[in-house]
């Protein structure tokens, strides 16, 4: 996930960004990417945080708000972005290949982690685009399925096809030799399009409306006593997302005050 922040000053060297090597990088469409990098010694971060990120451009790092999509005890940093023609940076990272150089923060920050949730036995994790990203890191945190009974996260797009990277990462957690024991019987993947003829279609506030999506989990509807939530994606989905929460009773938390649902407000597209 890439938020919409630009930062084009160069920033004083002790606290300015690394440059790391890019080791893979996958199209998936027209518009979606993702691309792994070296992660420096050093760095560390919690599953579902974001980091400043970009290229030095014209002498001067051009650096935006990425989501780290890998989990934290991953040798290697993983991203999921947009592309945009005219962009100022995804027009240029987009053309990033294997062995390029790419800039890194030193301090990644942000609401989607498990210290800002209060204790609870089923997480949702509501995504459209590329706010699946640091859900990508939290289902392949073993801290996750430790914490939770049921952890279900949705991946709503216009296409079929932009759920790829959505699909390959969930395979990912339940091929993997030690992800898998934990997330059996644990991880839920509820996916939808809204812009062509899919098995499943619609925006995910229709399926909470509707309960389709408690109907697949077995459960009668959101529970403040029970549930959490973690929501990433389009300005309208967040905001229509967080009206149907605090309905079922569902407060807001932060890092300072942890509650039954976080947002992160920070993401564009």
């Amino acid at each position: 996930m890439n938020i919409n922040v630009d930062l084009k000053a160069k920033q004083p060297a002790s606290n300015g960004p690394t440059e790391e090597t890019v080791i893979a990088v996958t199209h998936y469409t027209d518009f979606l990417f993702s691309f792994r990098i070296t992660r420096p010694s050093g760095f560390k971060f919690r599953s579902g945080e974001f980091v400043m990120m970009g290229l030095q451009v014209n002498g001067k790092p051009l650096l935006r708000a990425y989501s780290i999509a890998s989990p934290n005890w991953d040798d290697e940093l993983e991203f999921f972005s947009i592309k945009v023609p005219d962009g100022p940076l995804t027009s240029r990272l987009q053309k990033i290949n294997p062995g390029d150089k790419v800039l890194l923060g030193r301090k990644p920050v942000g609401t989607l982690v498990h210290d800002a949730l209060k204790p609870g036995e089923n997480l949702y994790l509501f995504s459209t685009g590329t706010g699946f990203a640091p859900f990508a890191s939290i289902i392949r945190d073993p801290e996750t399925y430790e914490k939770f009974n049921k952890v279900i996260v949705t991946h709503t797009c216009r296409e079929a096809i932009e759920l790829d990277y959505s699909k390959q990462v969930v395979g990912s957690v339940i091929e993997h030799e030690y992800l898998g024991e934990l997330a059996n019987g644990k991880l839920y993947y509820f996916d939808s399009v809204t812009r062509e003829q899919y098995f499943r279609n619609g925006r995910i506030t229709s399926f909470i409306e509707n309960g389709e999506l408690f109907q697949m989990l077995g459960l009668n509807g959101l529970n403040p006593q029970t549930d959490r939530a973690m929501i990433c994606g389009s300005n309208q989905m967040i905001a229509d997302t967080k009206t149907l929460l605090a309905a079922a009773g569902l407060t807001e938390g932060s890092n300072a005050a942890p509650a039954e649902f976080v947002v992160e407000k920070a993401f564009v597209g």
